[in-house]
């Protein structure tokens, strides 16, 4: 009997996985530009138009870029570790030296954080109204608009909604003013006692993807995070995260 086998994978899947191990194993380096369509043909003995769906796999799930005119490079990872309960720790946000949080957790990795934000009155969305006891479907809340960027390149949207009655309270939460961010800014109102995040995985809308100039093929995470106070629910938030620039890293001890 042979010990031959056969790779029933279509021939641009193979050649695809043969450029990524190439990519993992650091042969190509983020910034290296990818041999030519014609070279890459050439190497697995397929045409141009094999090697181009090969390149195109890799481009779709965000591991290669292409540059008009100039040819299709790896792409330099920017990522984020987002360290679970830690980054919520009273100290980055309400300490001698109050922090926004993702600007303390970006700075302490050595990464560059920007934001640009506005705030505007919507109409709440359902996932809202089943957060906030004070809010209904349809009611006119306060949105506040974030897009969020790592050394440069856009990673988050975050847009944190709250009611009318809790803006009125707080000129600062509306204006965005403040130091500690806007954790800080819901802790005047009422003291945060706890904080829950609902985690979902799933590819993009076509606005999501263009808000945040997302290449094409990467998913994003979905996470709801709610503050709870001393007064109940005061906001919700809705983060869109692409999946390719964050990591969870959670730590915690075991409950009885």
């Amino acid at each position: 009997m042979s010990d031959e086998t056969t790779d029933a994978r279509p021939l641009q899947v193979r050649i695809a996985d043969d450029l990524r191990n190439q990519i993992r194993r650091g042969d190509l380096e983020p910034g290296d530009k990818l041999p030519t369509l014609a070279e890459i043909g050439r190497e697995h003995s397929v045409s141009e138009m094999v090697a181009r769906r090969a390149v195109e796999l890799l481009r779709q799930e965000g591991t290669v870029i292409s540059r008009r005119g100039s040819g299709t490079y790896v792409r330099e990872a920017i990522t984020v570790r987002r360290n679970g309960m830690q980054r919520y720790s009273r100290s980055v946000w309400g300490g001698d030296n109050p922090q926004p949080l993702l600007a303390a957790e970006g700075g302490a990795q050595g990464k560059k954080v920007g934001q640009e934000a506005g705030t505007e009155q919507t109409k709440a969305p359902t996932f809202v109204a089943d957060r906030l006891p004070d809010v209904e479907e349809g009611d006119l809340v306060y949105t506040r608009r974030r897009v969020t960027k790592i050394d440069g390149v856009i990673n988050q949207s975050a847009d944190s909604y709250f009611s009318l009655a809790t803006g009125e309270r707080s000129p600062a939460l509306i204006a965005g003013e403040g130091a500690g961010g806007h954790i800080a800014r819901i802790n005047a109102i009422s003291p945060v006692v706890d904080i829950q995040e609902e985690i979902a995985t799933r590819m993009p809308t076509g606005p999501e993807a263009a808000r945040l100039e997302i290449p094409q093929g990467t998913p994003v995470f979905e996470v709801i995070r709610t503050y709870h106070c001393e007064e109940g629910a005061l906001d919700v938030t809705k983060f869109v995260i692409r999946g390719d620039m964050a990591v969870f890293d959670y730590r915690f001890a075991v409950p009885d």
